[in-house]
């Protein structure tokens, strides 16, 4: 399967773009890959136009995907009802603009805006937020989720009709979903359209419902969904779960879900985008003659080497130690932050050691001699 292109790419619009920005490119594009336009039509390119408008012009997965890039809508792919133009070329935009009113006027598509208004519709995205183990983000790991969601019924397969004979236009409004109606007010007689009470806007009329969903054209159950909790994704970001939103109108597959990801806080890891922060506790001889110790990592345990002198409050960098980043894969730091411990009680051995120390240095080698000679000048 060939790479796919940057969405920002494949609009010809900058990182930065605004909606409008993004709305003029896709605009330009869908007519001109439309398959009804015959001199420049391709539909390939059509669907790689709707796909990356889809996804930057709804604000959430364009922050999804300028975190993830492509991998945050890998998440189910392939999926029945992950692909809104299954079928054919109609139905709407991500901001619910009728594509067949882009094109009719365009190239003349009389009944379009009829079709695509009792038609198929895709349903709203949701939004869930689980807690997850500080260390499952950093390593990834999958989870399930219990959750209920309206499932198209595998009968119907949404029609909500028993057959495909006992689907009928609607009598009342002829298969538009709606009705003109006028009205007298005192600027005169007024012309409103509404939706048909007949077919509830769905233009359509079932004489035998479904008898798996009662003619709903889905049904609601419950079940354990699996995430894959994307290895190194940080507090707050989302992972993109395909066809698990709020179900679609008309028989159209549901939104998706974005489950947002709550870390829990570690005890001793703290991070700080890529980089990983770790205090360690060390013995004030091993700071003042040098030493080797092992230190826990995110990813096991690795030697750090402590020079003599080292001071207290020094902090000394691990490189590659810290959190992959989710585009390049390269690894942040880990900074060890060192926590020089003084000994509370000495036995008399220790004392003599140090009290031998204290006399050989002189008194004039203090550091409070020499912080007092500064004053003296």
């Amino acid at each position: 399967m060939a790479e796919k292109r940057d969405f920002y790419e494949v609009l010809g619009v900058s990182k930065s773009a605004s909606k409008d920005e993004i709305k003029s490119a896709y605009r330009k594009l869908a007519k001109k890959y439309h398959p009804d336009n015959h001199e420049t039509g391709d539909a390939e390119k059509f669907k790689e136009v709707q796909e990356a408008y889809d996804i930057l012009f709804d604000d959430q997965k364009r922050s999804a995907y300028d975190q993830f890039g492509h991998a945050a809508f890998e998440q189910g792919a392939g999926g029945p009802g992950s692909n809104p133009f299954e079928g054919g070329f109609g139905g709407f935009g991500a901001d619910g603009v009728d594509l067949g009113d882009i094109f009719s006027s365009f190239f003349g598509g009389g009944r379009r805006q009829q079709r695509a208004s009792t038609g198929p519709r895709r349903g709203n995205d949701a939004i869930v937020r689980v807690k997850v183990d500080f260390m499952d983000t950093i390593l990834g790991r999958d989870i399930e989720i219990p959750l209920t969601v309206d499932e198209q019924c595998a009968t119907c397969h949404g029609t909500g009709a028993k057959s495909a004979s006992d689907v009928k236009t609607c009598p009342n409004c002829g298969g538009h979903g709606y009705v003109r109606v006028q009205r007298r007010s005192l600027f005169g007689v007024i012309e409103q359209q509404e939706t048909c009470t007949r077919c509830n806007g769905s233009g359509k009329i079932i004489s035998n419902p479904c008898p798996n969903c009662g003619g709903k054209g889905y049904n609601r159950v419950k079940k354990n969904i699996k995430v894959h909790i994307i290895a190194g994704i940080n507090n707050g970001q989302q992972i993109r779960v395909q066809g698990m939103g709020e179900r679609g109108a008309n028989g159209g597959p549901n939104g998706d879900l974005f489950v947002e990801v709550n870390v829990k806080p570690h005890e001793f890891f703290k991070r700080d985008g890529n980089d990983i922060h770790l205090t360690v506790p060390v013995d004030f001889i091993d700071a003042i003659l040098g030493t080797s110790v092992d230190v826990p990592t995110v990813y096991g345990e690795a030697t750090l080497n402590i020079p003599a002198g080292t001071q207290p409050g020094q902090i000394f960098r691990m490189r590659g130690q810290g959190v992959k980043d989710l585009r390049s894969g390269r690894p942040g730091d880990q900074y060890v932050h060192l926590d020089i411990k003084m000994p509370t009680s000495l036995n008399r051995k220790q004392k003599e050691l140090l009290t031998q120390y204290r006399q050989e240095m002189g008194k004039d080698d203090s550091l409070l001699a020499k912080f007092k000679k500064i004053f003296k000048k």
